[in-house]
């Protein structure tokens, strides 16, 4: 099982040497390590140090155990799409993709960070590394990529359940099962005509996604910082949005670092182990690398949630906010918290699903929700 990494960051911080030395730290470890980069400009590869011109989308090795890719998204999406094409052709009976080539496909807003995550998970699944390290945006647009798994499934499953009691879902459904049935290639007599193989086969990805993000032991996420005001506000920031996707981060690393330098960051970040990061001197990785910290750490860091359903309480870990910042609502099943820019839907268990908040309150970071 792998462990995804990834470090947060307001831009020019240095994530992407960070990046680098904890691939090359934990490659000389003995892990077999992936370097991905979202950043698609020359920069990136002359940074990294591998050789241009190379086939899109395909890992070079870097040093014995690391291997580095760059992420090419109109390749990558020539990709997905042919297995789409696949996909419609397995499940309808008549494919109307089938005329459209994935090589004169725009790329739309959005599209780079989608493929991204799929690229992920698919080095993921194959079981060839030990770590992957993505070195993308480290902003607001890399959580909502590795929070989108939870945010489609709950579009799935919201819409789907409101149509399904609606008068138009139980009025149409008599007359929609037969017509599927004659689109798709599938068959069936009663039952959810939602519960297909297509359908499961979405849910399922969605599913381990939600999962995988929600266990610091396959995915987690490190703060880089240093000691200007700006820098440590926007990762305190992205510390706390990262909880609301449900990303655990596990520690936070002070790039240039000069000794004696900690002492007000860690006030700022408590209770997160802080790692000390000195400058870089031309090609000299080993200093770099020999501070980088353990990431097998990371699930001691506190969790972005917590449901006692004994308490009938949720614990949701929210640094860098205050009550003012924080928005609680609770229009339908389950119970809405709005953070900063981020939103997030708390799927409740069996026993507390349709209990009303009663109350909730700030206490050391957390917001304590009451059913």
């Amino acid at each position: 099982m792998a462990l995804v990494l990834t470090f947060l960051g307001k831009g020019g911080i240095g994530r992407t040497t960070v990046a680098i030395a904890s691939a090359r730290q934990l490659a000389a470890q003995g892990k077999r390590v992936l370097l991905l980069g979202q950043d698609s400009s020359p920069a990136w590869i002359l940074q990294v140090g591998i050789s241009q011109g190379s086939e899109p989308n395909s890992p070079q090795a870097l040093a014995p155990n690391l291997q580095v890719m760059q992420l090419q998204t109109a390749a990558l999406m020539e990709k997905v799409w042919e297995e789409l094409k696949k996909q419609e052709a397995q499940y309808l009976r008549t494919p109307f993709f089938k005329a459209v080539y994935g090589q004169e496909l725009g790329l739309l807003p959005g599209m780079d960070h989608s493929l991204a995550l799929n690229a992920i998970r698919e080095y993921y699944a194959s079981g060839q590394y030990d770590v992957i390290i993505y070195d993308g945006d480290g902003d607001q647009s890399t959580l909502r990529m590795l929070g989108a798994p939870e945010i489609f499934s709950w579009y799935a499953r919201r819409f789907r359940q409101v149509f399904a009691e609606s008068d138009l879902g139980r009025t149409l459904s008599p007359f929609l099962q037969p017509i599927a049935a004659s689109v798709l290639n599938v068959s069936w007599t009663g039952g959810d005509m939602f519960n297909q193989p297509a359908a499961n086969q979405a849910t399922n990805l969605l599913d381990q996604g939600r999962a995988a993000v929600a266990n610091p032991n396959r995915v987690a996420a490190y703060l880089v910082t240093n000691d200007k005001p700006e820098a440590i506000a926007s990762a305190k920031y992205l510390w706390g949005s990262a909880q609301q996707v449900g990303l655990t981060v596990g520690g936070v690393l002070v790039n240039s670092a000069r000794e004696g330098q900690n002492g007000a960051i860690d006030a700022e970040f408590e209770p997160l182990k802080i790692s000390l990061i000195p400058e870089k001197i031309a090609e000299d990785w080993q200093p770099l690398m020999q501070a980088i910290p353990d990431f097998s750490q990371a699930a001691q860091a506190p969790q972005p949630i917590r449901i006692d359903t004994a308490e009938r309480k949720v614990y949701l870990f929210l640094p860098g906010f205050d009550k003012k910042q924080v928005k609680l609502t609770q229009y339908g099943p389950e119970v809405t918290v709005e953070a900063g820019d981020q939103r997030r839907n708390i799927f409740l268990p069996p026993e507390l699903r349709g209990k009303q908040v009663t109350g909730a309150k700030f206490h050391e970071g957390y917001l304590i929700i009451s059913l």
